[in-house]
Order: structure tokens, then sequence, then C-alpha cells
């Protein structure tokens, strides 16, 4: 895929993106070196990308990988993006209080549950969630049932 297409796609799907560096990012430093951390390595893995899936579900999975992995290694200066030019986004210092609300309880749950919450908030099926996590369809089903019970106690209790 040529760079223009890359980063046409990626400004059309930016919206994945944002929603998970919020989940997964706490401060606005580390939410933009999360950002541009998933474009490096959906650029470096774009060749892989057969079409077999939409362009947005595959950033989705390689979004949550390196999101699940990024604060789990030591943190390293982020590698030279060799000719690719990240496209900038300014991140607000605040989301609405109702957002804000919503993002502080997902990130109670735990980086897996985060996950699947956030992929059944944007509206993929239970089949979709299963090809991009790796879970059965059945124990995805399960799990966002057990996520929205704990998500409504978390809301209750504020």
């Amino acid at each position: 895929m040529e760079e223009q297409l890359f980063l046409r796609n990626i400004n059309a799907n930016k919206g994945i993106i944002l929603k998970i560096v919020n989940l997964y990012a706490d401060d606005l430093e580390d939410r933009k070196d999360l950002y541009q951390e998933i474009i490096y390595q959906a650029w470096k893995a774009v060749v892989r990308f057969r079409g077999e899936s939409k362009f947005s579900t595959w950033l989705y999975k390689i979004s949550l990988n390196v999101s699940l992995t990024y604060f789990s290694k030591l943190k390293k200066h982020l590698k030279s993006t060799e000719n690719i030019s990240i496209p900038e986004y300014e991140f607000p210092n605040e989301l609405s209080d109702r957002s804000d609300r919503l993002y502080r309880a997902i990130r109670q749950l735990n980086e897996v549950d985060r996950a699947l919450i956030m992929l059944h908030l944007d509206g993929y099926d239970n089949v979709s969630i299963s090809e991009i996590t790796g879970i059965t369809k059945n124990n995805t089903g399960v799990k966002l049932h057990r996520i929205k019970q704990q998500l409504t106690n978390i809301l209750n209790k504020k």
C-alpha cells in the first residue's frame, strides 16, 4: 500500500486510534507517544494487510496489540518512522464530563475487558470481536455481559 493511501486510511479511521489511546494512556504525553507508536507499527505491518477484512478492523487489531504491549515494555525512545510523515493530532486536554466519566470507568477494567467493551461500543458484533481479539464468539458474549454489569456497578458508585 502506498504511503498516501495509507495516510488517507489512517485519517479516515483515526477515531479508532484515539479511542484506544484514551483508554490505555492516562496523560497527554503518553497519549501522543502511543498514538505515534500505533501509526508507526501499522505502517510497518501494512505490507501484510491482505484486504480480507476492512482496514478499520485491521487497524483496530493493530492498535489494541500495540496498546496492550506498549506500556508493559520499558519505555524506549520512539524509533525513526522511515520517511513516513505521521499525521499530527491535537489531543484535547479534557473530555466532556460524560465521556471522561465513562473512560475512567472503563480504565478500571483489565486490559482485555477494555478492548472488548470498546469494540462493542463501536458497534462490532461478537463474531468480529472474536476475530479481532482471538476470543471465541461464545466467550465474547459472556465476557461482554459481565463487563456491562461491572461497568454499571462502577458508574453507580459515583
